[in-house]
């Protein structure tokens, strides 16, 4: 069953001189006729479509649209143009402290955070000491969240988004803070849950990580979609396209 499916999505900005000018001389320019946009395309055309229980690798450079993707897969942006499928609910981590409020507790924040996600608080009681065991944070329960390193926030984040046991899981760039046993960790949390029959999206700059975990790979440059199939494939044209640059 496929769980996930794009077919020729595109997210475009309007894109001006505001930032630039400021707002007296963008109305001027308007008054006068001589205020200019353009459209910048940070999703290019993509279309791809995963089965239930795989993991999509999305690699690329920096600007490349990875992020942009994945929040249009999760709901939080819409396509400019395409269709789109998405089946099961999600549990997504796209930036690190997104959905966390600093001046609560970790404890609060825990239980904060499953309710967005759509959990009840009986299903939060029962998981809570999970979470917190796996994100190696018992000692930290009543700190404020603001007052965690990047690392402990990174571990919450990917605990719950982990113990929740969603049917589609996107991780944008969340394994590569914390230290290496943690990452370990996660990795192996990861394959228990795609074992489960979760779906896994994982964007990282580690092509060695991508390599290890992936099924299947998406390669996007500056918003298109130059690449999307199997992993040592794509991940041997990627790591090529890499060393030209160097």
């Amino acid at each position: 069953m496929k769980k996930i499916e794009l077919n020729d999505v595109s997210v475009s900005y309007i894109v001006g001189d505001f930032s630039n000018v400021g707002l007296k001389d963008v109305i001027i320019q308007k008054i006068k006729g001589t205020y200019t946009q353009k459209e910048f395309l940070a999703v290019d055309h993509v279309t791809f479509a995963i089965e239930e229980g795989e993991l999509l690798g999305i690699v690329g450079t920096n600007g490349a649209g990875k992020s942009t993707l994945c929040k249009v897969i999760s709901g939080i942006m819409r396509p400019t143009s395409g269709t789109m499928a998405v089946r099961g609910n999600i549990a997504s981590l796209l930036e690190l402290g997104t959905g966390f409020d600093g001046d609560l507790t970790v404890k609060e924040n825990t239980f904060l955070r499953g309710a967005m996600l759509g959990y009840t608080r009986e299903f939060m009681n029962d998981t809570y000491k999970s979470i917190i065991d796996f994100a190696e944070l018992e000692e930290f329960q009543d700190r404020k969240f603001s007052h965690l390193s990047s690392g402990m926030k990174s571990r919450l984040a990917f605990s719950i988004a982990c113990l929740v046991k969603p049917e589609i899981l996107i991780l944008d760039e969340v394994l590569s803070v914390g230290d290496g046993g943690f990452r370990k960790k996660s990795e192996e949390k990861m394959l228990e849950i795609i074992k489960g029959g979760a779906t896994t999206i994982l964007v990282s700059h580690s092509l060695a990580q991508i390599r290890r975990m992936a099924t299947k790979v998406l390669w996007l440059d500056k918003g298109k979609q130059m690449a999307f199939g199997e992993t040592e494939e794509i991940c041997d044209k990627y790591e090529g396209f890499l060393n030209k640059k160097k």
